[in-house]
């Protein structure tokens, strides 16, 4: 009998935005099966996925999903994200609807500005000894 190994998502993203720490918190709360894992962009782990799914890091924006062998970026990551946290949540995944082009606009125009509209941090979080766990290096 061969037991199903579920994959995980791994989601990587800036770690000094506040925008993105508070995203990064909103899925946290909200992952009752506690299926995401967690590492920053500038994080070993994070340019190693940068590198392994051939993204360039200056077309990023703040946020890459990693789920069952593929690399998500900008609004498709967003969104696929809040279809993996199930609820009422995975309801947004309809605006994969929308054209990538119209939808990454949109996302691209907050990504540039979201140490201007949200803040900066001069450090990464770091992980309160409950989340460590969640958080690769």
């Amino acid at each position: 009998m061969r037991i199903a190994i579920k994959p995980r998502p791994v989601l990587y993203f800036d770690g000094v935005c506040n925008l993105c720490e508070r995203s990064v918190q909103f899925v946290i709360r909200n992952d009752k099966k506690q299926l995401f894992r967690f590492a920053t962009l500038s994080s070993a782990a994070g340019q190693e996925a940068l590198q392994h799914g051939n993204i360039a890091a200056t077309k990023v924006g703040s946020v890459v999903l990693y789920f069952r062998g593929r690399y998500y970026t900008r609004s498709a990551a967003a969104l696929h994200t809040l279809r993996l946290l199930g609820g009422l949540w995975q309801l947004l995944f309809v605006f994969m609807l929308v054209p990538p082009f119209i939808r990454d606009r949109v996302y691209d125009h907050i990504a540039a500005n979201r140490y201007k509209w949200f803040g900066r941090k001069e450090e990464c979080m770091i992980p309160t000894p409950e989340l460590q766990e969640r958080f690769l290096s």
